[in-house]
């Protein structure tokens, strides 16, 4: 295991259905625990799992990601997966970025995600491939990750409370006619509420 994890470059991948303020939190963290050098947001173009909730087309996520970042310096958004034809791997998207950043990345996610990694494509593979910075999430204690397969990786545990915002109550909040202040950054929101996404009436002219 190597010792630090400092200068490496932070991938933070998801559907981003939208961010949120949890994703930026654990962005923050890890920059300021790890050493990192920066962090870049890989929103998800076709997850190989499952289908984007409520359809939100790729392009609309990339932008909300693009808008809760924007003002941030060492914070990125990466078109990768989103131009990617087909399902997007995770495995690929490691290796592809390693050979962009020379001195090495590290893969941001959340335990809950992090202890399905059998799911995944080639997890084996993506295991060795690069550390894991994992971030708290209910019903995932970190015991959990002290068995296989997990011996087959550097696994670092970011030091934070558990995030209670998720994506998934952000989008029934707007369903239900209700405001996301505080959970989502103010520019998403007016992204979300100009275009019409997860059952808002479109604000601007036109939709």
């Amino acid at each position: 295991m190597s010792l630090s994890l400092r200068g490496r470059t932070g991938l933070f991948g998801g559907t981003f259905n939208p961010i949120h303020v949890g994703h930026l939190r654990v962005a923050e963290e890890a920059l300021r625990q790890f050493e990192l050098r920066e962090v870049v947001f890989l929103p998800t173009g076709r997850p190989p799992h499952r289908e984007v909730a409520e359809g939100v087309p790729a392009e609309d996520r990339y932008t909300m990601v693009r808008l809760a970042t924007e003002d941030h310096p060492r914070f990125s958004v990466s078109r990768f997966e989103v131009d990617r034809a087909g399902p997007c791997y995770t495995v690929d998207t490691v290796a592809a970025m390693n050979e962009q950043h020379p001195g090495g990345v590290v893969y941001i996610v959340g335990a809950d995600i992090f202890a399905r990694i059998d799911t995944w494509h080639d997890w084996p593979r993506l295991l060795r491939s690069c550390p894991f910075i994992v971030a708290p999430r209910p019903g995932a204690p970190v015991a959990s990750f002290c068995r296989p397969p997990f011996d087959q990786a550097e696994v670092r545990f970011l030091q934070m409370p558990l995030i209670s915002v998720s994506s998934s109550e952000v989008r029934r909040r707007y369903r239900a006619g209700l405001s996301a202040e505080g959970m989502i950054p103010p520019a998403v929101d007016r992204w979300i509420r100009d275009h019409g996404l997860y059952g808002v009436a479109p604000s601007g002219a036109g939709g």
